[in-house]
């Protein structure tokens, strides 16, 4: 079988890593870049970049990687799945619901596969997580926080799209269950034109509540995922790959009135050895096989669409000062 022909569409910040993964990606050949930028600092290492989509296309790519500002998502995606092109665009999907709508529909219709960049869906730590999620017990409460310093890249969105929606996917996937309510609080600190910081409060179908909190304005790089139970809780720290264990250590007693109340102590704590492949090559790899129509976890359209209006329903909140229910 010969490899999957793909092309990018993007050299900023995020872009550059993709380059570097597509370059060495096994199974396909990384043919092309589309930035009308140019590529002055060789991110492309020799091959041939052009200044728009069409010209891309040309090249006979089987997918693109689409690593663009939020607001060109459909307009190139469009374009890419009239042509007949798969798609793995980063998160999230696009800029609003009715936006993310058209492009599910998009590549739907054409029969292509299309894909959501969330990439802490590959991260070691969440990964063990998810698989280890009934050795807690009855889920009580998933926590994240997600901080650190303005990244000046973003103008677009603010930190309810660009960086909640992590901790929006992330949540949902690893508990397998959707967000049905959402309040939250949002600011600005910087003076820019979108928010820079969010507390939100979530309901998960099963009941499980959530707790988030994400800025901009922390000079503290934190990102870290608690998930509390029966029988303990887990800590994934997403920057470090690490997860760790903390048994609920009840002590046993005979007395009547302890037997009545399920208590909760400190109890052993694990740290598990978990193998740290990189995130993003992860979710190429995923792609590229999803793509050839074998077994592949990527995040669907349909999911990150999700995600989306879940991440309004968030902003919503914030300007009614209300909880708002998510529709299903």
């Amino acid at each position: 079988m010969s490899n999957l022909r793909a092309g990018l569409i993007g050299l900023g910040m995020m872009g550059r890593h993709h380059a570097r993964v597509l370059a060495s990606l096994p199974g396909v050949d990384f043919v092309g870049v589309c930035d009308p930028a140019g590529d002055a600092n060789n991110l492309a290492q020799g091959r041939t970049v052009v200044a728009t989509v069409a010209e891309l296309v040309a090249m006979k790519i089987d997918y693109a990687m689409v690593a663009v500002p939020t607001i060109y998502h459909l307009e190139i995606g469009k374009e890419l799945a009239a042509a007949g092109v798969h798609a793995l665009i980063e998160k999230p999907l696009s800029h609003d619901t009715k936006t993310s709508e058209e492009l599910t529909s998009a590549f739907a219709k054409a029969g292509l596969v299309g894909a959501v960049g969330h990439i802490e869906r590959y991260n070691p730590a969440l990964q063990e997580a998810r698989r280890r999620l009934e050795q807690l017990g009855s889920l009580y409460q998933v926590v994240t926080r997600r901080q650190g310093p303005f990244p000046s890249r973003i103008a677009d969105v603010g930190v309810v799209k660009d960086l909640a929606t992590h901790d929006i996917d992330l949540t949902a996937w690893v508990t397998g269950q959707p967000f049905i309510q959402v309040s939250a609080q949002t600011a600005l600190r910087t003076g820019r034109e979108h928010e820079d910081l969010v507390a939100i409060v979530g309901k998960l179908a099963d009941g499980t509540v959530t707790n988030h909190l994400v800025n901009w304005l922390s000079p503290l790089k934190e990102r870290v995922t608690i998930l509390t139970g029966e029988k303990g809780a887990f800590v994934a720290d997403t920057l470090t790959a690490d997860l760790t264990f903390y048994a609920n250590g009840t002590v046993t007693s005979e007395w009547e009135e302890l037997k009545q109340f399920r208590g909760v102590s400190e109890g052993d704590v694990v740290r598990y050895a978990i193998a740290k492949h990189e995130p993003l090559r992860m979710e190429h790899e995923n792609f590229r096989d999803a793509v050839l129509g074998k077994p592949a976890d990527i995040v669907t359209m349909q999911q990150g669409l999700r995600t989306v209006v879940v991440a309004e329903a968030i902003i919503e909140s914030s300007k009614t000062s209300t909880t708002v229910t998510i529709p299903g």
